[in-house]
């Protein structure tokens, strides 16, 4: 029942994250907000929310684990596998802009996140700081992108990938509000039977985290990236990535935070933080040289996301079975 229940919060959690988005989107478009502005905010929070919801309801349910390893575990899985898998399909040409502004940002961020970790506590005052420095960052774009056309073409290139739904404001309204009830019903399915599942299968919520949740959460990116590859725009999904690890560090930690404290799984530090980090700088320098992803590269990273898994799982606990 554990495997139905986590199945049923995964579908609707990522199929209320689709609608949710979309829903957002089209009534944004009906209010004519520019492209610019829901590319800079409404795609990103919404590609996010999965994670978000399942963080938030990870750390009410007692869970830290859950909450951080989720985070970790997506932006590693954003880099290795969501751009291993889309270069596969099609090499990812990279922005030079892109790379110099939100790369450099991107890897601040991840850099900051580590000495957040390292404390060994998120407190509710730097859960505030994380969402700020977010905050500050989107206000900083979209002045910059207002005032530069050339820069403005990489978030409106991502609101443009977003399918608008027919019918009336109000029809795209109730499709959003929907979205975020099976987001919040998916997400805490999803949290309850991945608390239950690393119970029973003698291995700590942080590692479930770290994989299950985190996997479950990227599937929209994952979705989205691969479809925008088959459609030859796999351009789209290097500014995503890169948007979407820095709203996972700074965005989703940070509400977490603030609704409830955080304390940091000593393990975390102990590798996978340090995955996380070389997968960056190994993103990073990969689109450095020819502003391009290619085949190979890709394939890389993808075999060293399973080398990652298979680690993690190798040295996990032995199951236990569960009390009678």
């Amino acid at each position: 029942m554990v495997y139905i229940l986590l199945l049923v919060g995964l579908i609707l959690l990522c199929g209320g994250g689709e609608f949710l988005v979309r829903g957002s989107v089209g009534v944004a478009r009906h209010l004519g907000i520019s492209q610019l502005l829901i590319g800079l905010t409404l795609v990103g929070f919404g590609t996010s929310s999965p994670e978000l919801v399942a963080s938030v309801q990870a750390a009410l349910a007692g869970a830290p684990g859950i909450s951080v390893g989720n985070v970790v575990g997506s932006n590693i899985s954003n880099i290795l596998l969501i751009v291993g898998s889309t270069a596969v399909i099609m090499p990812i040409l990279c922005s030079r802009f892109a790379l110099k502004r939100d790369g450099t940002v991107m890897l601040l961020a991840t850099i900051i996140f580590g000495g957040v970790c390292y404390l060994g506590f998120i407190t509710r005052a730097i859960g505030l700081g994380l969402f700020l420095a977010l905050a500050g960052y989107l206000a900083f774009c979209y002045i910059q992108e207002r005032r530069s056309t050339a820069a403005a073409r990489l978030h409106e290139a991502e609101a443009a990938e977003i399918e608008a739904l027919p019918g009336s404001l109000m029809k795209n309204l109730l499709v959003a509000l929907g979205g975020l009830a099976a987001v919040l019903v998916g997400a805490s399915l999803l949290v309850d039977s991945a608390i239950e599942l690393a119970r029973l299968a003698g291995v700590s919520d942080t590692l479930i985290g770290l994989t299950v949740v985190a996997i479950g959460t990227s599937l929209p990116e994952l979705v989205a990236s691969v479809i925008a590859a088959l459609k030859r725009h796999a351009d789209v999904a290097f500014g995503n990535i890169l948007g979407s690890n820095l709203f996972n560090l700074f965005g989703i930690m940070g509400v977490t935070a603030m609704v409830k404290p955080i304390p940091v799984p000593d393990e975390i530090m102990r590798l996978d933080y340090w995955v996380l980090l070389g997968a960056s700088l190994l993103l990073i320098l990969a689109a450095t040289f020819g502003l391009r992803i290619r085949r190979w590269q890709g394939a890389i990273f993808v075999i060293l996301y399973a080398t990652y898994l298979s680690y993690l799982y190798s040295t996990a606990v032995t199951p236990v079975p569960a009390p009678v």
